[in-house]
C-alpha cells in the first residue's frame, strides 16, 4: 500500500510538473511575436493566429517542428522557421508557450459572403459521394476543435494560412495530422472549394 501511495505521489508530481505556466509562457513568447503578433493575433494572413488555440494542440506542433529538425524531416511537421524556433525549446518551454498563447482572446474574422454556399456545404455536410467527411465532424459547428482529441480550434483563423495548409494536406507536404485525416479530405477538394472553405471558417462563432 506504502509503495502504491509512492507512486500515485511521484506521477502526481509529475503530472504538475508538466502542466504549462501561462505566466513564464508570456516572457518567453517575445520572440514569438515577429509573426504571431503581441496577442498571439497574427495580422500577417500567411501566420496562423495562435490566441485561444489548445494548449494540447500547440505543444504538439511545436513538438512535431523540432521533431522534423531533428529527424531531418522524414517526421513530424516541416517548416524551416518555426523548425529553428522550436529547436531550442524544452518540454517545458513548450507546455508554457502552450498555456500562455491558449488563455488570449482569438481575435474576430468574418466571412465573405461569395463563400457561404460552398464553404458552409462542405463544412457542414462535406461530400458523399465524394468520401468528403464533413468539416464539423472533428471541428464543430462552430469550428472550435475539441481539446482532448486533439482537433484545433479553426474557427476565427486567418484564411490565407488556412488555405496554405489545405493545399500541403493535399500535396502530401504537411503529414502530421491524425491517422492522415486531413490528407485524406484535403486531396479530394478542389482549389476553389479550399478557397471557400478557408474563407468560410473565419467567420465561425
Amino acid at each position: 500500500m506504502k509503495k502504491l501511495a509512492l507512486i500515485l505521489t511521484l506521477l502526481a508530481s509529475c503530472s504538475a510538473w508538466a502542466q504549462g505556466d501561462a505566466e513564464a509562457g508570456k516572457v518567453k513568447a517575445a520572440t514569438c511575436a515577429a509573426c504571431h503578433g503581441a496577442d498571439g493575433n497574427s495580422i500577417m494572413a500567411q501566420y496562423p493566429k495562435i490566441a485561444g488555440q489548445h494548449a494540447g494542440y500547440l505543444e504538439k506542433q511545436l513538438k512535431d517542428f523540432k521533431l522534423a529538425m531533428s529527424t531531418g524531416g522524414a517526421q513530424g511537421r516541416n517548416d524551416p522557421v518555426m523548425g529553428g524556433m522550436a529547436m531550442p525549446l524544452t518540454e517545458q518551454d513548450m507546455a508554457d508557450l502552450a498555456a500562455y498563447y491558449a488563455s488570449l482572446p482569438i481575435s474576430d474574422s468574418t466571412t465573405p459572403e461569395a463563400s457561404i454556399e460552398i464553404g458552409q456545404t462542405l463544412y457542414r455536410f462535406g461530400d458523399a459521394e465524394r468520401g468528403v467527411t464533413a468539416c464539423t465532424a472533428c471541428h464543430g459547428p462552430r469550428g472550435n476543435g475539441t481539446s482532448l482529441s486533439g482537433f484545433p480550434k479553426i474557427s476565427g483563423q486567418n484564411a490565407e494560412y488556412v488555405k496554405l495548409q489545405l493545399e500541403k494536406f493535399r500535396d502530401g507536404q504537411r503529414g502530421n495530422d491524425m491517422n492522415a485525416m486531413m490528407r485524406a479530405v484535403a486531396a479530394k477538394l478542389t482549389d476553389d472549394e479550399i478557397a471557400a472553405l478557408s474563407q468560410y471558417v473565419g467567420g465561425l462563432h
